[in-house]
């Protein structure tokens, strides 16, 4: 159909329609695109850094007519009346598009608004708008806008802006602009302005270097302190878990860990860490989003600093005794600036409002490993983005999210690899000794010997009970203690499919254990010559409760065991073990291009099937994980097979050519709760070596390994014939 035919067909012309505005576009753009008015206020000192100030000041001040008026002055560029006509008085004007850098005395800045929003967020705030703006000699101008006019007007090409030259002095000394919002829409009380003031101390970011933007913000109320510069309190400075790096333009990680407890100088540690894309993308997993990311990353490369603190009483006496700063304000301070918050050219962009501080998602992440993860209450991160180098992460039109795409999605996914790598070297910091001791060291420490030799003795030499108490009271604090690690220690266990089997384990050591501390009690119960009074027996009957709680604590296990503890007398084919655990991880070999080699032999072992898979497959997904980080055409996983002990035994080598064991991880690689992968527990090879225990054997680690990466080793029972 040819344009000029209407669509029944006649010869005719079109006519022109105007697009034309209401009004009320300024009321419903501001209410919907500023989501509120700390935001808005905001947006508005994001204008003055765009205008190059050094110095921006904010107040509320008593107007007879208009009442509470908020007033904010600045020492910027300022604006020349055909910057008044073209560009203030055009809402969402390509102007900063295509000026994106502003020039003064020899210094760059990138500007940050994009979208008009200033003009959106005057209107937001109140019903009226009085401007002074004067750019360097040039005069003084005059601009006042009533809004609720203007959205009361029936189009918008009778609403207007009303300005002139300004007849009185200019309050600038050179240029600048100053703000009067009258008619203010919302109540601006202490909390509001407390919020307000802890969201401007977020608006720079404190490792940017803008040392040349200053904000400063006047009390409400006549006896407030005239005026506080805005800047982040000096502890978050000085955080207890720091991570520092950058990710390149493929999204490969590197970045230095560092842990400074305050007031403990000699427990320092740095390290460095790294991640490759491969790594994250297949963490990740299939995602269609992803399809086109396969090889490296398209995000662009960052830089980021993320900082973590431990906020328990004991983690924030040390910030008050370091830093003289109030305990009760302490969580209050890492509250206003928690999360990872995302700066462009060294200015904030997201988050900007308090519901949206999660954006990534970390405390839904969190709550299936509570106590390893990091919430956003306990993390200060900063990520440094540019507008040349990641021009794809853009922030939606009301500020509070990134606009979705390819790029975005893995903008995050490495942003939480980087929090990953934080955390399990975080995990790592916090290991207490109890956890890095062997299960058998650790039921060891329920013997009841020593206590018997020493009640004996004391009986003999005839003791009064005040000599006996003492060992009481510390024979129920171990058990009591002791019962507490066994429980976290089961904690760790129960993640893993071998639950089952570390039940067993822990029932059948804690009975055998409840057994002999029961007789212990029973006898000094038959001295019951040595306690003459009701305090003594309760001292008594209080460690039999920690015996009761600790055969409570064995109930508790009960359901996931079975009902007898013994091995399952069956045998495997060790060979064919070794194929099965390579085939059920197919998919990761071959997309890691991972090259295996195994004997051509039939080694039958006195193992089951099941158990013996755990452990294999354990050592196979650490090694095809940790082999990302080398070339594919290096990458080989080799297994070997010895006989040991004149044919009894046989040992397993598992060999590959990672990037191996680090120095300072060899001593603990099989500790609970140690690990450098991103994700992970730090449990497999800890419930590895104790399966392979279990059956008289001992897993071993050689370093360097035999192909220049890591290599483990395990022995196991030969079948008899």
């Amino acid at each position: 159909m040819a344009p000029e035919q209407r669509s029944g067909g006649q010869e005719g012309t079109f006519e022109k329609v105007p697009f034309r505005m209401h009004p009320r576009v300024f009321d419903a753009l501001g209410a919907n695109l500023v989501t509120n008015d700390v935001v808005a206020v905001i947006e508005l000192i994001k204008n003055s850094y765009d205008a190059f100030a050094q110095n921006v000041r904010l107040r509320f001040i008593d107007d007879a007519i208009e009442g509470r008026v908020l007033e904010i002055t600045d020492d910027g560029s300022g604006m020349t009346r055909r910057t008044i006509e073209e560009v203030w008085c055009m809402v969402a004007t390509p102007y900063k598009d295509s000026n994106p850098t502003i020039e003064k005395d020899d210094k760059v800045r990138r500007v940050v608004g994009e979208k008009g929003l200033g003009r959106l967020s005057a209107a937001r705030l109140g019903n009226s708008l009085h401007m002074l703006t004067q750019a360097p000699l040039a005069p003084c101008w005059e601009v006042t806008v009533d809004w609720s006019a203007v959205s009361q007007g029936d189009d918008l090409s009778g609403s207007y802006a009303r300005f002139r030259e300004f007849p009185g002095q200019s309050p600038f000394e050179t240029s600048g602009t100053r703000l009067l919002i009258g008619g203010l829409s919302e109540e601006w009380d202490r909390d509001r302005m407390e919020d307000l003031e802890e969201n401007l101390a977020r608006l720079i970011s404190p490792f940017s270097e803008l040392d040349d933007f200053n904000i400063f913000l006047h009390g409400l109320e006549e006896g407030d302190i005239a005026e506080i510069r805005i800047e982040s309190p000096e502890f978050l400075s000085y955080p207890k878990y720091s991570i520092k790096g950058t990710a390149d333009e493929r999204g490969d990680v590197e970045a230095v860990y560092r842990f400074a407890p305050i007031g403990r100088e000699g427990n320092h540690r740095t390290q460095l860490v790294s991640t490759v894309w491969e790594s994250i993308r297949q963490d990740i997993g299939d995602d269609r989003r992803l399809r086109h990311s396969r090889d490296s990353a398209h995000c662009g490369p960052f830089s980021f600093e993320i900082r973590a603190w431990d906020i328990a009483a004991a983690d924030t006496r040390e910030i008050f005794e370091t830093f003289g700063y109030q305990r009760s304000l302490i969580r209050k301070a890492i509250s206003a600036h928690k999360g990872i918050s995302v700066y462009r050219d060294g200015v904030l962009v997201l988050p900007k409002s308090e519901g949206n501080r999660d954006w990534l998602g970390l405390d839904l992440r969190r709550v299936s490993h509570t106590g390893k993860r990091l919430s956003t209450t306990q993390l200060v991160g900063y990520v440094s983005i540019s507008a040349d180098n990641n021009p794809m992460i853009r922030d939606t039109s009301d500020r509070e999210r990134l606009a979705s795409c390819v790029e975005v999605f893995e903008f995050e996914a490495i942003i939480k690899a980087a929090i990953g790598l934080l955390e399990n070297e975080r995990g790592e910091d916090r290991v207490q000794t109890d956890r890095e001791k062997p299960m058998r060291d650790l039921f060891g420490e329920l013997s009841v010997d020593p206590l018997t030799s020493k009640v004996t003795t004391l009986a003999e030499e005839g003791a009064t009970a005040s000599k006996v108490l003492p060992l009481v009271r510390a024979f129920g604090r171990t058990i009591a203690s002791t019962r507490k690690t066994i429980e976290a220690r089961f904690i760790y266990y129960s993640r893993l499919a071998t639950v089952g089997t570390i039940a067993q384990m822990l029932i059948h050591e804690i009975r055998n254990r409840t057994i002999v501390l029961g007789s212990a009690l029973r006898f000094l119960r038959r001295r019951s010559a040595l306690f003459v009074d009701k305090k003594d027996e309760k001292e008594v009957n209080a460690a039999q409760e920690a015996v009761d709680a600790l055969e409570g604590l064995a109930d508790t296990f009960s359901p996931l065991a079975s009902r007898t503890f013994r091995r399952r007398k069956r045998s495997s084919i060790l060979e064919d073990r070794i194929e099965g655990c390579l085939a059920m991880q197919r998919r990761e070999v071959r997309n890691r291009g991972i090259k295996t080699t195994i004997p051509d032999s039939e080694t039958v072992v006195s193992v089951d099937p099941g158990e013996l898979d755990a452990i294999i497959l354990n050592l196979i997904t650490n090694a095809t994980y940790w082999m990302e980080e080398v070339p594919r055409g290096e990458r080989k996983l080799v297994f070997a097979i010895e006989t040991i002990r004149s044919g009894k035994r046989v040992r397993l080598w598992v060999n590959d050519t990672g990037p191996g064991i680090e120095d300072e991880d060899v001593e603990k690689v099989f500790w609970p709760g140690v690990t450098r992968k991103p994700g992970g527990i730090g449990m497999g090879l800890t419930v590895a070596s104790e399966l392979v225990e279990a059956y008289g054997g001992q897993m071993l680690i050689r370093h360097p390994g035999e192909l220049g990466g890591a290599s483990f080793a395990f022995d196991l029972p030969v079948r008899k014939v």
